[in-house]
């Protein structure tokens, strides 16, 4: 029914042999014989699948009111002043929106609204969301299309592992912020004026990717003074994932603050919420134009009131905690398996933000994109959803609920143990497995 009804481009986990799930709770999924998986993958379900205070919480709204948001209700500002809470002081003002792929849209246009400049600088391999507007700022997605358009300008991205600059270079952040520095400089000279750029605060499509440490502070210096805007994409990794901080983009620093922030996918559990915050001054250039912004239920009386339930359990039950100590603990294990299986070539993350990167060689970084394929294929088998990411698709990424515990991190790792041990024993046929790739 599904490949007679739905898109085929509309594609599934596990395309060969497909998971049918009828529910879920915390970090677990069940299918329709009740067998439970082992959920590394769900960053949406924020606070886990199904958790009970957020779906109270939408329910009890639900039968009271859901309306228009051109009607005065409580739960908006509520929660906006909520947000407000958890950052820095100049992002003051609150757009609600229904996606991350909204909310990234309407971060472009305030940009080019307050800069009155079209261009837009991002980094290679990044995915910003699927509308037209944004397939277009997305290598990830417009290098597969009609390519990339002469407004666009992709700088490399900032990996250390494998990238132009790696972790022995004496300043990795310098070097590669002054690829973006270049980038600006060819645009003025092509008469094109820079309207922002664009990023997520940790690169997760290119795979799992952490930012050298003072990246994003000299690249806001060079794009400021093109006359840009600084637009930091939360959409995956806000809400406290990254564990220390509650927005990825203070890894960089405490006094580090972008024009523009973009949320998405954490805040509503599930539910279709998404937010942009920004400046008073680049508000007032969006309203200055005389053209309403209108979100029909943007931040409608539901929605809010999801988003105060999934803060209150971020709260309660200590879920940044636990992203620093199952994250820890999850990165820990990771590196006592790249002790002694030379298929791992790295370890990153930060929190619950983590991946592994598969190599064929450790010495030329050769993408070993098959093993990584089948290990995945392998860990499905064993009840456990995890996925492959990276421009090669050998990078395992982690971002499961925030709920993970440690008891699931020991059995992945467990399995992952298993099955790459019989993958270097030449024990597993690549040709045969890897069909799902």
């Amino acid at each position: 029914m599904r490949k007679k009804l739905i898109g085929h481009s509309c594609r599934l986990f596990f395309p060969h042999d497909p998971v049918k799930i009828v529910r879920a709770q915390g970090q677990y999924l069940y299918d329709e014989k009740g067998r439970q998986y082992l959920d590394c993958i769900s960053n949406v379900q924020h606070v886990g699948h199904c958790h009970p205070s957020v779906t109270r919480a939408a329910a009890t709204q639900m039968e009271l009111l859901n309306a228009n948001t051109r009607f005065l209700h409580d739960n908006i500002v509520q929660y906006a002043e909520r947000l407000a809470a958890t950052l820095p002081k100049k992002l003051c003002v609150f757009y609600f929106v229904n996606s991350g792929s909204e909310a990234n849209d309407l971060a472009l246009r305030l940009a080019r609204q307050y800069t009155q400049h079209e261009d837009v600088v991002v980094l290679d391999h990044a995915y910003h969301g699927n509308l037209t507007s944004l397939i277009d700022i997305s290598p990830y997605k417009f290098q597969k299309l009609a390519g990339q358009k002469e407004w666009v300008h992709v700088a490399p991205i900032p990996d250390t592992y494998r990238g132009l600059y790696r972790a022995d270079h004496p300043d990795p952040a310098e070097a590669y912020a002054d690829t973006v520095k270049s980038l600006i400089d060819e645009a003025h000279k092509r008469g094109h004026k820079i309207s922002s750029f664009f990023v997520e605060s940790l690169p997760s499509v290119a795979g799992q990717i952490l930012l050298p440490p003072g990246y994003l502070q000299k690249v806001a210096q060079y794009i400021r003074a093109a006359g840009g805007v600084f637009v930091a994409d939360e959409i995956q990794t806000g809400f406290g994932r990254v564990g220390s901080h509650f927005w990825a983009f203070q890894l960089q620093g405490e006094d580090f603050c972008p024009d523009i922030v973009t949320m998405g996918k954490p805040m509503g559990n599930g539910h279709p919420l998404a937010c942009v915050v920004t400046t008073e001054e680049i508000a007032g250039a969006f309203t200055a134009n005389r053209v309403e912004y209108f979100n029909t239920f943007g931040g409608n009386p539901v929605s809010c009131a999801v988003g105060l339930a999934v803060l209150d359990v971020i709260e309660k039950e200590d879920l940044r905690g636990n992203a620093v100590r199952v994250g820890n603990h999850l990165m820990k294990l990771l590196r006592d398996l790249q002790a002694t299986h030379p298929i791992i070539g790295d370890v990153r993350g930060v929190g619950l933000f983590v991946g592994f990167e598969l190599v064929k060689d450790r010495k030329v970084l050769t993408p070993a994109t098959e093993e990584a394929a089948l290990l995945v294929k392998r860990l499905k088998e064993k009840y456990i959803c995890l996925s492959t990411d990276g421009p090669w698709e050998n990078v395992i990424k982690f971002k499961p609920p925030m709920c993970f515990s440690m008891q699931d991190a020991e059995r992945v790792t467990e399995q992952i143990d298993h099955i790459l041990t019989e993958i270097e024993g030449g024990l597993s046929d690549l040709d045969n497995k890897t069909k799902d790739g």
